[in-house]
């Protein structure tokens, strides 16, 4: 099941059951079912909170993913900074919406255990990302 928080914020428009459908298909193709997925859509200082808080980092980022996947399900708490997606959908050029759909599969990717740490994962990463949003 899927859950969504605001901290700070104004909860984004989103077609939850839509959203859910296409989370649950990607997962899948991964070999993943669902399990508790919150999405917690904060504002920078917020993100910048948990980020120092939790992991030690002291800079502002879109996403942050806490990951309690098992073998077979994924789950976990998801952070959302919605001022940095819109920052970086600005600085792309394309819709707030649009931007907020690859971060949002961002987090799942994660929890199906793809890393970008690497640039190479990074660009596979991406990869991934933009096979999912055809998907939408």
């Amino acid at each position: 099941m899927i859950h969504y928080l605001c901290e700070n914020i104004v909860m984004p428009d989103l077609d939850q059951t839509r959203v859910q459908n296409w989370i649950r298909q990607v997962a899948a193709e991964y070999g993943f079912a669902i399990g508790d997925i919150t999405y917690i859509f904060c504002n920078d200082e917020r993100i910048l909170e948990v980020n120092r808080q939790f992991l030690g980092h002291d800079y502002y980022t879109d996403i942050i993913t806490f990951d309690y996947s098992t073998p077979s399900r994924i789950a976990g708490d998801i952070y959302i900074s919605l001022d940095t997606v819109g920052s970086n959908a600005e600085q792309l050029g394309i819709a707030f919406e649009e931007e907020l759909k690859r971060i949002l599969i961002h987090g799942v990717l994660h929890l199906t255990g793809q890393e970008d740490k690497t640039e190479e994962a990074h660009q596979e990463m991406t990869r991934k990302e933009n096979l999912a949003l055809g998907e939408y």
